[in-house]
Parts: structure tokens; sequence; C-alpha cells
């Protein structure tokens, strides 16, 4: 195998473990998705702690107090709410339950973060497709699905209450808000979790694509040719990947990421980028 890819960054520890380099290509969002008629994309808001208590099973209506507190002058139906989750392991499921724990202290001890998890509510469907397609047939439905998805599947999405305390839509420019408060040059092996980034604008569910290599390579041409593919697509591929509603990786990381790559990725000893 060449190379692997993770939305779910490994620690360190699992890099230094199985001798891997690991480095973020492309970044997007993760969105709360909503089946209430008569509803429109970002019309319902949510604040991090409702949305938790909300996957927790501890509201259960949409005219709850709480969900009423958020959204003044909005009429919401006492329709039951139902959760839709995935029922496969996922990297969206990671960046949304690390979002989870990070809001909710009851989250993070009852239920934590990990690519599948034990649901204390809710329906499972597998992959984006399965929660998306629960969702569009169930009033009164919240699920959660990548940007990507929920945009080209025009999916009504809701408004998050950020960690600076504004309600904030989904869309490229919140993205990148919270993108560009991440600490990548600090960050060892590139272990960032964009999630619940600080700033007004900061959208908090996002997180990063990751690609995986061996840092001793055995046939340096073959994997020379692979980081050239990598190093093409960094710069080239950035109006491609936000047509398609990704967030590119800034300059500063891509050179970062070039960086790790002459130090960390060897053949022999010797560097496999750029070809000696």
């Amino acid at each position: 195998m060449d190379f692997g890819a993770s939305d779910a960054p490994l620690t360190p520890e699992e890099l230094d473990k199985d001798a891997l380099v690991q480095w973020p290509m492309i970044m997007g969002g993760v969105v709360p998705v909503v089946n209430l008629p008569g509803i429109q994309a970002g019309q319902v808001k949510l604040a991090n702690t409702t949305l938790a208590d909300i996957f927790l099973g501890k509201i259960t209506k949409w005219d709850d107090a709480a969900i009423k507190a958020d959204n003044p002058g909005l009429a919401l139906p006492g329709t039951a709410i139902t959760v839709v989750h995935r029922a496969d392991g996922s990297g969206t499921t990671w960046i949304f339950t690390n979002y989870l724990g990070k809001v909710s202290p009851e989250w993070k001890t009852q239920v934590g973060n990990d690519k599948a998890v034990a649901w204390p509510t809710g329906v499972g469907g597998k992959g984006n497709e399965g929660v998306a397609n629960y969702v569009q047939r169930i009033k009164g439905s919240l699920g959660y699905v990548e940007y990507a998805y929920a945009l080209q599947n025009k999916m009504t999405t809701v408004m998050l209450k950020n960690r600076a305390g504004q309600f904030v839509a989904p869309a490229a420019d919140t993205f990148q808000a919270a993108a560009a408060n991440a600490d990548w040059a600090g960050a060892k092996g590139f272990y960032v979790v964009l999630t619940d980034q600080p700033g007004a604008k900061s959208w908090p569910i996002i997180g990063a694509s990751f690609i995986l290599m061996h840092k001793e390579q055995a046939k340096p041409a073959q994997a020379y040719q692979v980081l050239k593919f990598f190093a093409w697509c960094y710069a080239n591929g950035g109006k491609a990947a936000s047509e398609l509603d990704y967030v590119p990786m800034p300059e500063s990381v891509v050179k970062q990421v070039e960086k790790a790559w002459s130090e960390q990725i060897t053949a022999a000893g010797k560097p496999v980028w750029p070809m000696q």
C-alpha cells in the first residue's frame, strides 16, 4: 500500500508506534440537518449544549424550552425529535462526537469520542446517504452529515452557537475562519482537531482529511511519485475543492507539510522528497 487516509488524525504516539507520517490534505464541515416542514435552512438555531442534550436523549421534542430559548419568534412544532446517527464507523462520527465531548461533560464521560459509539438514542443509517435518507423520510428528525453532502442534496441545515457565543451558519467562510485559528505549527505530527475553535465567525464542527505514509520507503521512486501527486493536488486542486464545498489547506500549512516530507520520509536513510 502506497498511502492511506483518515478523517480521524492519529496521535503522535500512534504514529510513532507504526512508524507513520501524516499530513492534512483538505478540510470540510460536519453539519446537523433537520426535517421540519415549513422550516428553511438557517432558521433553526441550536446552542452547543442543546445539540448535545438532543443526542443524549434528554431533549425529545422540538418545542422544548431550551430550543425555544434559542429561537425566539420561530414557531416550533411539538413534534418528537428522532435522532439519526451513523450506523457504521466513520471519520464523520469521530469529528461529531469529538465536538459533543468538548461542549458536554456528560457526553464525554457517558458516550465518548470514536468512529463508532454506543448512541444513547436514535436510529442508525449507513453512510451519509443512509443518514440523509432517514432524515428526509422522518418528520421531526435531526441528523448529521458532511456539509458537501447536505448542500448537494438540498438538506435543511441549522445554525450553531460557537465557542464565542455567536450563532453561525455552515459555509466556506465560517469553515475557513475556524481553520485559520488552528495551531498547525505547534502540533506534533500534524495532530490538530479542528472542532470548537475560537473566533466569532468559526463554524464549530470541521475536520481535516489526513494522508498517511510509512516513514521508511522500500521503493523511493514510487514514493516520490506519490508525494509528487499530492504536491500537484495542493498546487492545483484548490479550485476543485472549493467547487465541491470543501476548504483547501492554507499555503502556510502546505509549506510545513512539504518540509515534513523532506525530513521524515526516507529510503535507506536518504530523503525521498525532493528526489535527489
